[in-house]
């Protein structure tokens, strides 16, 4: 992959994430109040949400606060970067982990109970999903012949979608986008609704600009998680990409049903969900994975 195709495909990631995600999320919630009886909002309401916390006065509790959760926007910006550029997948876990880390900093910084709360149970959101996240680019690299973890090789290296070898590990993966987006039985560190025990968890004193910069980084959080699920279909066939594409609306939709169709667990339970898929699913795959390419 030439250096001209890495700057372009990175510039329509910095430029085209937040406006398919933000349709994305419009959508979503367009579904989610038809399944519950509602007319819901209009499918840009998200957008609109998102300037008007832009145009609110900037005031924040600890001016700490807003360098760390400048850090998560820019760390979650250059992780998509590297992946949507063809670059490390590693990589891109590695720094997706420390983005993590800015956001919980971010939230420590105040003396609130609810963000106090919500910071630990995303210390155990991390810890239920790391494991799997690692594991998908373990298995991008055995399932690619040559190795790598080049997500441009892993493409052009690949005759056949990767899913046809991977398939416990994407079944883990979708498991724990569920705990990445947010959505229920696992929204238990924050959420997309104020009704929870924890209010808003970990963005509970982060208003204004402080706020829309956290939404615009899940935004581009959501776009690298959809783009890892699409990789797992994608291959040297251009024409993979109408399946990949197909795909990650199927699971888009599959999430949107879980989120309005099950009720908030405890935290262990969700740990236990977690941990136990990842060993059965990727865990087996992986075993086969490695007799098969052996």
């Amino acid at each position: 992959m030439t250096v001209q195709i890495r700057i372009i495909l990175a510039i329509c990631y910095i430029v085209g994430a937040p406006v398919v995600i933000g349709l994305l999320d419009g959508f979503d919630r367009k579904l989610s109040a038809r399944m519950q009886g509602r007319r819901g909002p209009s499918v840009l309401q998200p957008f609109y949400d998102l300037k008007k916390l832009f145009e609110k006065e900037f005031l924040s509790a600890n001016i700490m606060q807003l360098f760390m959760i400048r850090s998560y926007l820019c760390f979650i910006v250059l992780s998509g970067i590297l992946f949507f550029a063809g670059f490390d997948l590693l990589l891109v876990v590695f720094a997706l982990s420390t983005s993590a880390m800015f956001l919980i900093l971010a939230s420590t910084t105040t003396h609130s109970p609810f963000s106090t709360q919500g910071t630990h149970r995303e210390l155990i959101q991390i810890m239920a999903c790391e494991p799997m996240e690692l594991l998908v680019a373990v298995g991008f690299y055995l399932a690619t012949k040559p190795k790598t973890f080049n997500v441009a090789n892993i493409v052009l290296n690949s005759n056949y979608s990767n899913i046809v070898f991977l398939p416990g590990f994407f079944i883990g993966f979708v498991f724990i986008l569920t705990i990445k987006f947010r959505k229920s039985p696992f929204d238990i560190a924050t959420s997309h609704h104020a009704h929870q025990e924890v209010i808003k968890g970990v963005t509970s004193e982060m208003v204004g600009k402080e706020y829309a910069m956290v939404t615009l980084a899940e935004w581009y959080e959501n776009a690298i998680l959809y783009g890892i699920v699409g990789l797992f279909l994608i291959n040297k066939n251009p024409f993979s990409i109408i399946g990949a594409i197909a795909v990650i609306l199927a699971v888009w939709f599959l999430e949107i049903l879980i989120d309005n169709t099950s009720a908030r667990v405890k935290w262990q339970l969700m740990l236990k969900l977690a941990w136990g898929v990842t060993l059965v699913a990727a865990g087996m795959n992986l075993f086969l994975l490695e007799i098969i390419r052996s």
